[in-house]
């Protein structure tokens, strides 16, 4: 996986998070393909399978995933990446974001409930054991290893001793200047991201006997895979094996350590491998501000918050909360999910919309929040839910240190990693979350107003619950507005637009970033315990990194800029009205809700930069007359001389 990561980023300069998502679906592909001789197609709208051949065997199987895998590469350079080279590299990384998401649902949808549990895998690789220094080491392990360093040393002797790698050199250098030299980048390009796709694909099928091809654990080995690259410095195709080899070989350790000492904690220590990796590595790399003659392109859509009244979104509450009175219980339900997921939206807005600060992590937030309140079921309400905001607060507040460091693509790898960490060391740890069969929320009450959701029938979710979410998402958007309308909301968007020019001008540029890490963590932390009220049993998987990944997805789509467009992210969320009212219609909307929600994403990247909620503004104020509409992606830069 890293060498490919290395690969496309050489040949586009493109952190791929989908990278491992593409290869997991060439793999599902190849063993339906053998187990039924029909090939799943990745098109929403178009035939499902593909019948191909009767009883194919392993070599045809694999050319024609091969092929698919290649159209596949070929096709998102030339309708993603191509259309993205003058966007910030933030939108290209938000992009994959939704390429990611989207191939993670398309392969659920095609191969059904049973996943890939129900296909059989059956290893292509010779198998077998042999004794290396004590230890027993399976034969397709190592034919596995001796593959990846043979591809890592064939990508490095293309790229060093052939025109196709000098062209690939100069284009990454200069590409104004290939071109005037007759290098065609978009053929340049294009194969280079077909090569990366078919090494994904074909690392991913030989690896699947290991892997069992879990959608989603599958699609998240991008995470060890970034480390890897980082280690190589996104550059050298043989580095970035060997490091990934190596945290592989320390991962699989640290699981027989677990197994050897009974006494360690039921956690997922390995998982903390990639983390460690990522922050060695940031810490020599990283620097406080960009260096003199750098040329910045504006990261993400222009920030709108000052020009948004409060009137509409707090209308639009209070009626939400006059019709909870007449809605049915599905209904109710929908809203009060909307509204939390509204809350934790919100974070995400202020820490990447108005400071420009991507980050992964709002479920994990949310679940150090709401675990924390079950720890403190002595505590009544509201102080227990201000507690765990609280400590959400601190883990932000160290995460925004590193944010001093680091900043872009690099801050959104490490928070990435940080995430899938504090969900398996800590989200896993039974004492924090109680386990497998997780812990109960206590019940919130307020001066001896029952507020919890549950009740019989018809009567859940009860109205008092729905109405307390709406409140406090009303309060939390009244925070939020307030804030990016005064100084610290001022500050915040002269460090998005330019840190050196903001340090300049006199602002703390580290305090900035740490405020509003600060409270990005708070909201976080409050959605995150309206969530545990709202499904009772909390578990380790309720904040998985999948949330916040999709969280950041809709917040995108929706319109990242604005605080208001957190409103419309929470109806878009899994679950919510709009899922609902897909229902409702009698098709298969609501199934396919999370793969349109992705290539939504990635639409709205390419052509609406601003999102939904940012185009429908932009189209009035065209209307009245008082600006332009935005159409592509953003092309313009800031020097920083």
């Amino acid at each position: 996986m890293a060498v490919g990561l290395v690969l496309t980023h050489r040949a586009s300069g493109v952190l791929n998070l989908a990278h491992a998502a593409m290869g997991m679906y060439v793999a599902v592909a190849f063993y339906e393909l053998r187990a039924t001789g029909e090939l799943i197609l990745p098109i929403l709208g178009l035939p499902a399978r593909l019948p191909i051949v009767r009883a194919p065997t392993v070599a045809t199987a694999l050319a024609v995933c091969m092929v698919l895998a290649a159209v596949l590469g070929g096709v998102i350079y030339l309708a993603i990446i191509r259309p993205l080279r003058h966007a910030p590299p933030l939108s290209a990384l938000v992009a994959s974001l939704g390429l990611l998401v989207y191939l993670m649902e398309i392969a659920r949808l095609r191969i059904g409930s049973q996943g890939a549990t129900g296909l059989a895998i059956d290893g292509i690789l010779p198998d077998g054991l042999v004794e290396i220094g004590g230890a027993l080491v399976g034969t397709d392990r190592l034919w596995l290893a001796g593959i990846t360093l043979g591809s890592a040393l064939l990508l490095a002797g293309l790229y060093r001793f052939t025109r196709f790698g000098r062209e690939t050199r100069a284009l990454a250098d200069n590409e104004r200047g290939a071109v005037l030299l007759g290098i065609s980048p978009i053929w340049v390009g294009a194969v280079n991201w077909v090569l990366a796709s078919v090494v994904a694909g074909l690392l991913m099928v030989l690896a699947a006997p290991a892997t069992r091809l879990d959608v989603g654990a599958s699609s998240l080995l991008v995470v060890p895979a970034l480390a890897a690259a980082l280690v190589a410095h996104l550059r050298s195709f043989v580095g970035a094996a060997l490091a990934g080899l190596g945290i592989g070989m320390v991962q699989s350790e640290l699981m027989n350590v677990q197994v050897e000492w009974a006494w360690l904690p039921d956690v997922g220590i390995q998982q903390g491998v990639p983390l460690l990796v990522i922050l060695a590595v940031l810490a020599f790399w990283g620097d406080v501000l960009p260096q003199r003659g750098v040329v910045l392109s504006p990261r993400l859509p222009r920030s709108a918050g000052v020009d948004v009244g409060a009137w509409r979104p707090m209308a639009l509450l209070a009626a939400a909360g006059i019709a909870v009175m007449m809605l049915d219980s599905e209904w109710r339900l929908a809203v009060a999910i909307s509204a939390c997921v509204a809350v934790i939206a919100l974070s995400v807005v202020v820490v990447t919309g108005l400071v420009g600060q991507v980050s992964f992590a709002p479920y994990a937030f949310a679940g150090i929040a709401a675990f924390t309140v079950i720890r403190l079921d002595y505590v009544p309400f509201p102080i227990a839910p201000l507690v765990g905001g609280i400590v959400a607060v601190a883990v932000g507040v160290v995460v925004g240190l590193l944010a001093v460091r680091v900043r872009g693509s690099q801050l959104a790898v490490a928070t990435l990693a940080g995430s899938i960490a504090i969900e398996e060391l800590i989200f896993r740890w039974s004492w924090f979350s109680g386990g497998d069969l997780g812990a109960r929320m206590p019940r919130p009450s307020l001066f001896g107003l029952d507020l919890g959701i549950g009740a019989v029938g018809s009567a859940y979710p009860r109205r008092a619950f729905v109405v307390t979410t709406l409140v406090v998402l009303a309060l939390c958007l009244l925070m939020t507005l307030g804030i990016s309308r005064g100084v610290v909301g001022r500050r915040w968007r002269a460090v998005r637009d330019n840190e050196r020019a903001a340090s300049a001008a006199g602002i703390d540029v580290a305090g900035v970033k740490l405020t509003a890490f600060a409270v990005s963590a708070l909201l976080a932390g409050i959605g995150g315990v309206l969530l545990g009220y709202q499904r009772q049993i909390v578990t380790g998987s309720s904040f998985a990194l999948f949330d916040s990944l999709m969280v950041v997805a809709v917040v995108y789509l929706a319109g990242i800029a604005t605080p208001s467009g957190a409103l419309l992210a929470g109806a878009l969320a899994s679950g919510g009205v709009l899922t609902v009212a897909l229902a409702r219609m009698g098709d298969s909307g609501a199934a396919n809700q999370l793969a349109v929600s992705g290539l939504l994403l990635m639409i709205v990247v390419v052509w609406l930069p601003t999102g939904v909620f940012g185009s429908v503004a932009h189209v009035g104020r065209a209307v009245r007359g008082r600006s332009r509409w935005p159409s592509g992606p953003t092309r313009s830069g800031t020097f920083v001389g």
